[in-house]
């Protein structure tokens, strides 16, 4: 069985888009659609704009949630048997497996991405890739700092990023390196994504999620705060709000859903790299496309 997947922060490049624009007619109408919707032209940002402004959270989040779109509308592809998107990119698994339409998950994605920007300036925090520890370690890391810092991402194997407070991820990583970590490297991003910091951005998403409609799914979407498939509009809505300062267990997602069948996973939208990179160290024998 097949599995489409959905890349988030990090896997924007310079020009994305551009070559979709110029030769497929589908993508250029959700990008000119994007544009109209957000009422100014996010794709010339994206064409020709530096990395560092396509690395501003207002900017990346719509961005790579607009090419996801852009790469899936524009090639003929058979629905697959299930979506997961990694963060942001849950919000493109969820249009397409027609949860939400292309036009209510760019305005909360947008909503999203501004009211992510905003509890950054609030609370000024970081993350942290540790590499080389068990998670178990990590956890434990976290839960002995005094301070706040929590674990964020569950990557793959040896990978889990922390999430927090300047000062707890800093303590952090002196513990992490303490404990035999091969590297602790702080990460250059806006803030403490999926962390207690992103509480006033939580709020604020959930009225905006509770407000539109979300649709029986085609095929079942891997949540990222379960790891676990669901179909019901009502709990999406629900996780879908948890997952602000919730942890992406993207590692366990994927050995869920090749537990449950998913041999062949295609990544859509993006650098077309990173989430295949990352399943393959969680299941080697996995076969991996990008669309």
């Amino acid at each position: 069985m097949t599995a489409f997947v959905f890349p988030g922060q990090g896997a924007q490049f310079e020009g994305m888009g551009l070559d979709l624009y110029e030769s497929h007619p589908a993508a250029r109408d959700v990008f000119d659609q994007a544009d109209s919707i957000l009422g100014f032209s996010l794709s010339e940002v994206m064409f020709r704009g530096t990395a560092e402004d396509l690395k501003q959270t207002k900017v990346t989040q719509p961005a790579l949630f607009v090419h996801s779109i852009a790469t899936l509308r524009s090639r003929q592809t058979d629905l697959p048997q299930a979506v997961a998107g990694h963060s942001l990119g849950e919000f493109s698994a969820l249009v397409a497996n027609q949860t939400l339409s292309f036009e209510d998950g760019l305005r909360l994605v947008y909503a999203r991405a501004m009211a992510m920007q905003a509890a950054c300036e609030a609370s000024p925090g970081t993350m942290a890739a540790n590499l080389g520890l068990e998670n178990e370690v990590v956890e434990e890391v976290c839960a002995s700092v005094d301070g706040i810092v929590v674990p964020a991402n569950y990557n793959c194997p040896g990978q889990l990023v922390i999430s927090g407070s300047i000062e707890g991820v800093e303590r952090a990583m002196e513990k992490m390196t303490a404990a035999g970590a091969k590297r602790a490297i702080r990460l250059e991003v806006g803030g403490a994504f999926h962390s207690p910091l992103m509480e006033p951005a939580r709020k604020e998403l959930e009225e905006a999620i509770m407000n539109t409609r979300f649709s029986k799914p085609l095929c079942p979407v891997y949540q990222n705060v379960t790891a676990a498939p669901e179909s019901d509009p009502a709990n999406i809505q629900r996780r879908l709000i948890e997952q602000l300062t919730g942890a992406v267990r993207w590692t366990q997602t994927i050995q869920q859903m090749v537990s449950d069948g998913y041999t062949s996973f295609t990544e859509v939208g993006g650098s077309g790299k990173v989430l295949s990179g990352l399943i393959k160290k969680v299941a080697k024998d996995a076969e991996t496309s990008t669309l």
